[in-house]
């Protein structure tokens, strides 16, 4: 009897507390609702700080050095850095997806002998997503379809490699090279690469300059290359423009095998059931596959992405379906398509 009366006492001990807490949470709103235009505002400018950022003290895009002493260029730059320092969701899963995609580009961007900075011309097209232009362009390099078969991509209604981040990191390895070719500066390289390489030999040729930071372009071109060198700034410097974040944070490489395909696909949701994953997953791991079927009249050689072996749950409740991987797929690897 002893007990119950004690557990009783505590309760209502409890309740007590509870009912003060709460009279308090209504007071503090009652209180904040009616407080004046002046005490409101001295709470936000307490809280709520925005900051100008101090200008890094040497910025060059490939080795190629910016004139900050030009005061226009100066500011072009600044723009740029505030506009990508203070749109943090989006900075943000630009450092989330580059951990998983950049290693993929980087391998390619050193077999083509390019720079590295090149990487960051991917990251301010397309975020490192499959993005469609209202123009058309398409993928993580955003190419055109003219420019994407021109460099040796295949672009139709089944296939559209625009959307394979290695093959079209590739094209566009081939473009910029011969952007460089033409132009003779990799800064150049870059602006042709938004505004074509005809845009930009005709305007150096009716404005008589010979580089980027001389010439008058439409506003797109002419914030293109500081973008790219705002988000290489942020990116090399995380903490210091306020981003902060543990690895595990990042959006990791999905470990994968790969299929050979040389010939007809009737159905890929079959196909995809096969390895015990859905019609999703094979898309989300092949962007470049843009039909239900391959008809595949040349029988021409497809590598298809498949993830490994229970990282999807889906994988492990197919029974009797999933086939010996060790005996139909190539050695594993990283796969990085982009998403």
């Amino acid at each position: 009897m002893a007990k119950i009366v004690k557990l009783s006492k505590y309760v209502k001990i409890t309740v007590v507390t509870l009912l003060i807490m709460a009279v308090g949470k209504v007071l503090m709103y009652a209180y904040s609702e009616y407080e004046s235009d002046h005490e409101f505002f001295k709470k936000f400018n307490e809280k709520y700080n925005v900051f100008a950022l101090l200008m890094p003290d040497d910025v060059k895009f490939a080795d190629e050095e910016v004139p900050f002493d030009d005061p226009e260029i100066l500011e072009r730059f600044d723009r740029e850095l505030l506009s990508n320092t203070y749109f943090q969701s989006q900075s943000l899963l630009y450092f989330k997806r580059a951990n998983r995609y950049f290693p993929s580009i980087e391998r390619i961007l050193d077999r083509y002998n390019l720079p590295d900075d090149i990487k960051f011309i991917a990251l301010i097209e397309s975020g490192l997503t499959n993005a469609v232009s209202p123009a058309g362009a398409a993928g993580p390099w955003q190419l055109m379809k003219e420019t994407a078969i021109k460099y040796g991509l295949e672009v139709n209604d089944e296939i559209d490699e625009r959307y394979h981040l290695e093959k079209s990191t590739e094209a566009a390895c081939k473009y910029l090279l011969d952007a460089k070719k033409m132009f003779g500066s990799w800064t150049l390289a870059a602006a042709a690469y938004n505004m074509g390489q005809g845009g930009i030999a005709r305007q150096l040729s009716r404005q008589k300059v010979s580089n980027y930071f001389d010439l008058q372009l439409n506003q797109e071109t002419s914030r293109y290359v500081f973008r790219i060198l705002a988000v290489k700034e942020i990116y090399n410097n995380p903490r210091k423009y306020g981003f902060n974040f543990r690895k595990k944070d990042l959006y990791q490489p999905i470990p994968v095998n790969y299929v050979t395909v040389d010939s007809t696909v009737n159905s890929w949701v079959d196909f995809a059931e096969h390895y015990g994953i859905t019609y999703k997953i094979l898309r989300y791991h092949n962007p470049w596959i843009r039909d239900l079927k391959l008809t595949n009249p040349n029988g021409k050689k497809y590598r298809i992405a498949i993830p490994k072996k229970g990282y999807y749950h889906i994988m492990s409740d197919i029974k009797g379906v999933v086939p010996d991987f060790n005996d139909e797929m190539e050695n594993s690897t990283e796969h990085s398509t982009v998403e």
